[in-house]
């Protein structure tokens, strides 16, 4: 560990970063590991339960997404958004199955005012009301829609960076990086938490996952939660044929996401069924304390409930023995 490693910082280079994500694992984990542990208690995992509200049909042309109206041979079944008594019924069997935030998402361009809209502050108002943190990915959003959300009680809105903003372009064409930060913005006005990572396994380069950490290590502060996605390849979309990447490359970016962003919750995200427990418990040590839990990810497979409880047990986390505490 380094007299710098640790302290908080806006002014990385993508070259820093860069070097940090190639050196030796062992050295990289090591020094994660330390970091981790100044600012954070080393044993505590987050467990956040993620639900789709609105699924399929989105405008955008995302290569990763199979929600996507462009990519016509995703086997994906559509569903317009849910009663929110129904969404707020969900969230209750996720907190007593052990989640601290519940997570929304929509299959949306933008946020749209009116009935739908109303319908999701709706939702946020009552998973609020469990005592669990609320969190939503809606697409862009407007500063006064950005307000309401804050006024219902919104914890942390979600809008992924995805890449690098020189790779972006490769990933969709239909909004542009400003847009995502124009809305970043707009949240981070309102006092909102930022929840903002990014997905690697897209053909990107080290560097482009190095530039991607350098532009949410330049938002003051941080973003609070930090999502490391490794691409699921979706039969249909344009990256169907990707190979699935070396779990290794997925702890080297947890790594280097924890040094250049000491104190935010870094969420392994997508992904994570293709890993095995000791993979997974890798990436904790190098610095993730977040999981989604469930079956599903949005449309996407996912690590099961029953597989968490061993992977819990195993690291011998406080959220698993205040389960068995429960269970007595």
């Amino acid at each position: 560990m380094t007299a710098r490693d640790g302290v908080i910082r806006h002014d990385w280079t993508v070259e820093e970063i860069a070097d940090l994500h190639e050196l030796p694992l062992l050295e990289l984990v090591g020094r994660a590991n330390a970091v981790h542990r100044r600012h954070h208690d080393p044993n505590a995992v987050q467990k956040a339960s993620l639900l789709s509200i609105k699924t399929g049909g989105c405008p955008e042309d995302c290569a990763y997404c199979p929600q996507s109206a462009h990519h016509r041979e995703v086997d994906l079944d559509r569903a317009k958004l849910m009663d929110p008594d129904g969404v707020v019924a969900l969230a209750a069997r996720a907190k007593a199955a052990g989640a601290e935030r519940f997570c929304m998402g929509a299959a949306w361009r933008e946020v749209r005012d009116g009935a739908e809209f109303d319908a999701v502050l709706e939702m946020v108002r009552g998973v609020r009301g469990l005592g669990m943190e609320a969190c939503v990915t809606l697409g862009m959003l407007q500063p006064h829609q950005a307000q309401r959300l804050a006024e219902a009680g919104l914890t942390a809105y979600n809008h992924n960076l995805d890449s690098s903003p020189e790779y972006y372009g490769r990933i969709t064409t239909t909004r542009t990086y400003e847009d995502r930060l124009r809305t970043l913005a707009a949240v981070r006005a309102c006092g909102i938490e930022l929840c903002c990572g990014g997905i690697i396994g897209m053909g990107e380069t080290v560097r482009d996952r190095a530039s991607m950490l350098q532009v949410l290590a330049g938002f003051e502060p941080h973003p609070e939660s930090v999502p490391i996605n490794a691409l699921v390849p979706v039969a249909g979309t344009p990256l169907a044929g990707s190979r699935r990447i070396d779990p290794l490359e997925l702890v080297r970016m947890v790594a280097a996401a924890r040094l250049v962003l000491p104190a935010s919750t870094v969420r392994l995200s997508a992904g994570r069924s293709a890993l095995n427990r000791e993979a997974q418990i890798l990436c904790l040590l190098a610095g993730a304390n977040s999981i989604f839990y469930g079956d599903t990810l949005l449309t996407t497979p996912n690590a099961g409930i029953g597989e968490d409880a061993e992977l819990m047990a195993a690291i011998g986390s406080p959220a698993r023995r205040h389960e068995e505490e429960r269970a007595l």
